[in-house]
């Protein structure tokens, strides 16, 4: 593991080619001041070798955060992760914990990553 890898402790892998995936993490980036997550497209072709343990076909379908000692979250999991490790986005975190926020935010997960080409405004704003 590289130095900086080490102390960032999150990886954040997503769909490098969608739009909307790109547009995301471009906001991710922004808020993350500190450089606490590092990310990379599930395509880069280090993902294998660094990340053994996740198929290429879970890497298709949802984003994945792995922290510290490899700890995995995919999907609205990531998400909430996400949402608790950024200072920016920390006061958000108590969302997850009200009553069916974690069954709704899995719902809302899997009907945009399905979705994710459609809705992104390159596909249909030219």
């Amino acid at each position: 593991m590289r130095e900086d890898d080490a102390r960032r402790g999150y990886t954040l892998l997503y769909d490098g080619e969608c739009p909307f995936c790109r547009k995301s993490v471009s906001r991710l980036k922004a808020r993350d001041t500190d450089g606490l997550v590092e990310v990379i497209p599930a395509q880069d072709s280090a993902v294998p070798s660094r990340f053994p343990w996740l198929s290429e076909d879970a890497l298709r379908g949802s984003i994945h955060l792995v922290g510290p000692g490899n700890q995995t979250w995919e999907g609205a999991g990531a998400v909430e992760e996400l949402v608790s490790v950024l200072p920016r986005w920390r006061w958000a975190a108590w969302v997850f914990s009200l009553p069916f926020a974690r069954p709704l935010a899995r719902w809302v997960y899997r009907w945009i990553a399905r979705n994710r080409y459609r809705i992104s405004c390159n596909q249909h704003c030219g």
